[in-house]
């Protein structure tokens, strides 16, 4: 058995990302612990993907507290700029309104702006040593100026493909259906199924 308790700890300081995730694992009977409510813990995230970050991260916590972890490392990837910012999505300015501001101006007189959303999933069970890895993907388009108050990140910009309202407008009922955080998940509690973990 993998869980002596139905608990997980997710492996962030992130407020917004804990909601959301939590969200994902509603209906799982696992409970997932915000991980800033435990301890303070800052991971150097030097890994050159972003199955790395999410793997020291995971690994990280877990050894802290002494239980399974679950982290989660995404970005934005846009074509025209090279799939820049990608690992360095939240580390290009210090707030989520000048990111979104140095994307659009480095967008400035660029025709193509297709982009996507990436997250990897990683999820550490330290008494069986096991890493559990999967990966989602949403694609869209950036959008020419800042839209809606949902969300975080670079969500006001963001356009999924098939839509034409950024994921900041069209609010959690349907990013949480179709982002890459919820591709990542639904992969992942498939997995957790699978195994008999979760029902």
């Amino acid at each position: 058995m993998f869980l002596e308790r139905p608990e997980i700890v997710l492996a962030s300081r992130n407020s917004h990302k804990y909601q959301e995730i939590s969200e994902f694992f509603a209906h799982s009977g696992l409970r997932i612990i915000y991980g800033a409510d435990l301890l303070d813990l800052d991971v150097e995230e030097n890994g050159s993907s972003y199955s790395e970050n999410a793997i020291l991260k995971a690994y990280h916590w877990s050894m802290e507290t002494g239980m399974p972890c679950l982290a989660d490392d995404s970005g934005l990837e846009v074509e025209s700029l090279g799939w820049w910012p990608g690992l360095y999505s939240s580390r290009v300015a210090e707030n989520d309104e000048k990111r979104n501001s140095l994307i659009l101006e480095k967008l400035e007189g660029k025709q193509t702006r297709t982009c996507r959303y990436v997250a990897s999933f990683v999820l550490f069970f330290p008494a069986q040593g096991q890493t559990w890895l999967t990966q989602g993907y949403c694609w869209g388009n950036i959008s020419r100026q800042p839209s809606g108050t949902s969300g975080f990140g670079y969500d006001p910009l963001f356009v999924p493909a098939g839509y034409d309202k950024t994921f900041g407008y069209l609010g959690k009922n349907v990013k949480n259906k179709i982002s890459h955080r919820a591709m990542a998940a639904s992969s992942l509690l498939s997995m957790l199924s699978e195994v008999s973990v979760i029902k």
